[in-house]
């Protein structure tokens, strides 16, 4: 598949197969995924993989669409407010990257924001010094979502003089 053919064919997966994810693969995905840009080289990402216990106390509302992986994926934090927008750039940079890898080998992601909670927080141990930019679910689709409308992008573009 070509670049433009697995950006924009991607989706987010509510609902996956329960087959099992080769850790080689999500592996090889995450290394993929650390060549994201980041400034000075900081490499800000933690990558923590969710166990069955953490889970079931994690409680999400579908348990990530019933995904055979789930990923945690921290940013941590700048020694200044500049620093730390970097990294969370950086991170997202990152999980994009892992999402299109996975994308192309035919297994869909799900992003959740459900790390922001202080609840989640605690199960994931997550220091004080980091961010959780996403919660990943990580699978073979069960079910393949339509795509939604986009905004055509000439009306994102505004020329300056």
């Amino acid at each position: 598949m070509d670049i433009q053919k697995i950006i924009t064919t991607r989706r987010n997966i509510k609902k996956f197969k329960s087959d099992k994810v080769e850790h080689s693969l999500i592996t090889s995905w995450l290394e993929a995924a650390s060549m994201a840009p980041n400034h000075k080289m900081t490499e800000p990402w933690e990558v923590l993989f969710a166990g069955p216990e953490t889970r079931a106390k994690l409680n999400h509302k579908t348990d990530f669409g019933g995904a055979p992986v789930v990923l945690a994926i921290l940013s941590k934090h700048g020694a200044t407010a500049l620093e730390r927008t970097e990294n969370m750039a950086a991170v997202s940079c990152f999980i994009q990257n892992f999402m299109l890898m996975a994308w192309e080998s035919g297994v869909g992601t799900f992003w959740s924001s459900l790390g922001t909670s202080a609840k989640a927080r605690l199960t994931l141990n997550v220091p004080v010094d980091y961010d959780v930019v996403g919660i990943l679910g990580v699978g073979f689709p069960e079910e393949m979502p339509e795509a939604k409308e986009r905004t055509p992008i000439d009306r994102k573009i505004k020329h300056l003089s």
